[in-house]
């Protein structure tokens, strides 16, 4: 685990310095009449950094489960994998929705490695290997010199962005009463 907890410490520049030199030329010798830089260059690259962060808390969850529902379970002639599946896992599982809320809401909130992988275009793209830009990258790399109307409609980016990320909390929260 301590490679894992390495991986939650980089920073996200380091990540898109690696998605620059690794990811973007990697996609475009795959899909050769693009440039790389892309939302599926920039996906790859969020994938790999919320990875750490939803490992850590899931493995924390999973340890603070107690180790008697294993062995119960195994004392009862389950299988280890039917044990872990069926005993330890659902004892857990509210940790690891936790984990994964975690893990999309710093995806979500990412700027710098999206900046450097996405291609930064505004456009709405028209598949995966098209440039785009994200709300957050917008906001950050617009509003130091937005005045009236232009800072206007950037605040109404932030909100569309708090309005995103209150849906999706919402959803994972009725998951979550459902699951229960």
């Amino acid at each position: 685990m301590p490679s894992v907890e390495l991986l939650g410490a980089i920073p996200s520049v380091v990540y898109g310095f690696f998605g620059l030199v690794v990811v973007v030329p990697l996609l475009a010798s795959l899909f050769s009449g693009i440039p790389g830089k892309s939302v599926l260059a920039a996906s790859i690259i969020l994938a790999i950094m919320i990875l750490p962060t939803i490992i850590l808390v899931s493995k924390a969850a999973l340890d603070s489960v107690p180790s008697a529902y294993y062995e119960g379970a195994l004392a009862l002639g389950a299988s280890k994998e039917r044990a872990i599946f069926f005993a330890s896992l659902p004892a857990a599982r509210s940790g690891i929705l936790s984990s994964v809320i975690l893990g999309v809401g710093r995806a979500i909130g990412e700027a710098m490695a999206v900046i450097m992988v996405a291609g930064n275009q505004v456009q709405i793209p028209q598949s995966v290997l098209d440039g785009a830009r994200t709300l957050t990258t917008n906001i950050v790399l617009e509003m130091g010199y937005a005045t009236d109307f232009h800072r206007e409609v950037l605040i109404a980016n932030a909100v569309v962005l708090f309005v995103f990320i209150l849906l999706i909390n919402a959803s994972f929260s009725s998951l979550r009463r459902e699951v229960k």
